[in-house]
């Protein structure tokens, strides 16, 4: 044991005088061949061991050094490899001011903010619900902005459609909400089309990562809604009339129903009128054209819970809302489980 202990010693008044590495090592070897000549000249007995332990310990520790060196050496010879690193990206000072109030919220935060930043989402109608949506979009930085519309302001819509102006009459809606938005936020890009989605633009919607839909017809809906899940995109879509209105989100890709799962026919003729024959009050649409945003701004960062298998109705006549459960149909005819796909076939 005695052997043991003047290792040790030798070690610790290495570590407490500042030895060097190797000036430490010369010593505990000095103090190994010291013990090793004793047992081989028959008075090692103080030491406790036998020479042929001592031999085996030292052999081993011998090892280890030199698998060591033969480490240091090995790394000394080769040739580093520069990772590239990826340029972060740059967020101005306007922006942290623009989107400081998301920034202090737990939920979305700065890596929330990003996301929203590289988002990619199309706004199909820009009328009364269209128009909150696309200004809450814009102000809360999404990326990518498209606006799908074939229509142009009139001055009846300036009662619920805030977005436009009224000397924008006769202009496209699609380009005079675009240019509404890019002045509200010069930092996100903003594409305006004048034209009808329809169940044909499938691989249009496929480069979205998701669909508001703010129409105001049941075919125009299921146009966009058969687009929606062949392109396996989310859609949030929104509706109202007179004091009521809803919003739910249908994905399917992801276990939600569709619109035709809950609505598998169309209304009878008379049974839902659109705005314009059975009216509606003026800051309707902007409830629940504001809903609509907020759940998107949900759905891009994973904050909160969202509507998928959801549906939220207000009634603005008398103040309440309430919240329904729907579910997928297996056998619905554009998203049944039982067509290839997920998506009805021609």
């Amino acid at each position: 044991m005695l052997g043991f202990w003047l290792l040790v010693g030798v070690a610790v008044a290495g570590w407490v005088f500042g030895l060097p590495r190797r000036w430490l090592l010369a010593a505990l070897t000095l103090a190994w061949a010291v013990i090793e000549l004793a047992h081989l000249s028959g008075r090692g007995a103080v030491f406790g061991g036998s020479a042929r332990g001592w031999l085996v310990a030292g052999g081993l520790a011998g090892l280890i050094l030199a698998y060591r060196a033969g480490l240091r050496w090995l790394r000394s010879r080769a040739t580093p490899v520069e990772q590239p690193v990826p340029e972060p990206v740059a967020v101005a000072d306007a922006e942290l001011d623009r989107y400081a109030r998301h920034l202090v919220l737990r939920e979305i935060g700065g890596p929330g903010q990003m996301r929203l930043r590289a988002a990619n989402v199309l706004v199909v109608g820009a009328g009364g619900l269209g128009a909150p949506v696309c200004l809450y979009l814009a102000a809360a930085g999404v990326g990518r902005i498209t606006v799908a519309d074939d229509d142009t302001v009139s001055l009846s819509n300036l009662q619920r459609q805030v977005i436009f102006r009224s000397d924008q009459q006769g202009q496209a809606k699609a380009e005079a909400a675009a240019i509404a938005m890019r002045a509200l936020n010069p930092h996100v890009e903003v594409a305006a089309l004048p034209r009808r989605i329809s169940e044909a633009d499938a691989d249009l919607i496929a480069g979205h990562d998701l669909v508001l839909d703010g129409t105001d017809s049941f075919a125009a809906r299921q146009a966009i809604n058969r687009a929606c899940v062949a392109a396996g995109v989310p859609l949030i879509a929104g509706a109202i009339a007179q004091w009521e209105g809803q919003v739910t989100l249908y994905d399917p890709a992801h276990g939600g129903p569709c619109l035709t799962c809950l609505f598998p026919t169309a209304p009878a003729p008379g049974l839902a009128p659109p705005c314009a024959e059975a009216g509606v009050i003026g800051p309707l649409p902007g409830v629940v054209g504001s809903l609509m945003a907020l759940e998107a701004i949900k759905h891009l960062t994973g904050a909160g819970q969202g509507l998928r298998g959801r549906m939220l109705i207000f009634d603005g006549l008398y103040g309440e809302s309430r919240m329904i459960g729907t579910a997928r149909r297996a056998d619905c005819s554009v998203c049944g489980s039982d067509l290839e796909g997920g998506a009805e076939r021609s």
